[in-house]
């Protein structure tokens, strides 16, 4: 078996310990997951009720046009219904980008770090992966911008960033456009953007029909509580998702997670909430770590980073043996930070009291 150099040297995306292996190592009942960025709500009922009254259809092939979805999505997001393309999770547009787009030689711009898919989706494809450090924990947009060559294809933005949280103002992101060459594809990942706050916060979509050509990548996986599904969407131009579409498999996205997705999408009261619960949670949290005396940095997503001051990984190990479950960035270029999702209050204050007895046993 023959495999090129730029698929061999990959390294597998490490998602987040599952609840189920955490019960079977260490034989811990209800565990708490704080470290995959989920929705601690759950997903929305009314996606709930709507995916069981389909059940009885799956014998059917899904809607490959996601016509339903697509309506009531471009309505809101006040878009032409030909500007979006789905996908299996947001995942699967950027790995629609790099197969549209990129070959052999081709290069991708991306802050570091950051969301590790950008890097192997790019790779995979043969392309090579421009990593820019960020400056302060904040995406580096100067240097990102100084990394442009002849080969740049694409340039990779998360906004707000994974993992810390940092966002980017819309003057830092119109000067940043500035910048990019007309033929390069500017990529926005808005995976949490539903939960930002800062009013002064680029938002990808105020720039779609601009000079640059602008991708806006989102998801149903944080806000609406369809991680499990698997349903993500981009919002381009259209001739740009026309070439995607060419190129996209004809029934990527399964007709229950078109239906939950809709469900959620009318249901307002749980978005709400969901938004609420975060925002108030958060603050909790912060006036935790404040009073536990340790440094963290704010967020605008539903995560954020603590310096714990020793091994994140030893921080790590500590609390699964107490059953929460939180991320190390160790991997991410930070060994002493953990990050964590803020989940519900009863799970918060499970990882503020095993955090505290770890920290000052």
């Amino acid at each position: 078996m023959k495999v090129p150099d730029y698929i061999a040297g990959l390294k597998a995306y490490v998602p987040g310990k599952p609840i189920e292996e955490l019960e079977r190592e260490y034989g811990i009942a209800s565990p708490v997951k704080l470290a995959s960025n989920e929705n601690a709500l759950g997903p929305s009922p009314k996606a709930v009720e709507a995916i069981r009254e389909a059940l009885r259809d799956l014998h059917r092939y899904p809607d490959g046009y996601s016509f339903r979805l697509r309506e009531k999505l471009a309505e809101k997001l006040s878009v032409s219904e030909e500007e979006i393309v789905f996908g299996n999770g947001s995942n699967e547009i950027i790995e629609l980008l790099a197969r549209t787009f990129l070959r052999p030689g081709d290069e991708v711009v991306m802050p570091a770090p950051s969301f590790l898919m950008y890097e192997i989706m790019v790779q995979a494809s043969g392309a090579r992966p421009v990593k820019v450090p960020l400056k302060g924990l904040h995406v580096d947009l100067e240097g990102l911008a100084s990394r442009l060559t002849p080969a740049t294809r694409m340039v990779f933005v998360n906004n707000p960033n994974n993992p810390t949280g940092t966002v980017i103002s819309r003057t830092q992101f119109e000067q940043f456009l500035k910048m990019i060459p007309a033929d390069v594809l500017v990529v926005v990942d808005e995976a949490y953007a539903e939960f930002v706050r800062d009013p002064h916060c680029a938002r990808g979509l105020d720039y779609l029909h601009g000079d640059n050509e602008v991708v806006i990548l989102r998801t149903f996986s944080k806000a609406y509580g369809l991680a499990g599904l698997r349903i993500g969407y981009g919002v381009m131009q259209k001739a740009v998702a026309d070439v995607m579409n060419r190129v996209r498999q004809p029934f990527n996205v399964n007709s229950l997670a078109q239906i939950g997705a809709l469900a959620a999408l009318n249901d307002t009261a749980f978005f709400q909430e969901t938004i609420r619960l975060v925002h108030q949670e958060l603050d909790r949290l912060y006036a935790e770590m404040d009073r536990l005396g340790l440094a963290y940095l704010p967020s605008q997503a539903n995560f954020f980073l603590i310096d714990v001051g020793i091994d994140a990984r030893v921080v790590f190990e500590n609390m699964l043996r107490k059953g929460v479950i939180v991320r190390a960035m160790t991997a991410y270029g930070y060994p002493t930070y953990i990050r964590i999702t803020v989940g519900l209050p009863k799970e918060n204050r499970r990882f503020v009291k095993a955090l505290e007895e770890i920290l000052n046993p």
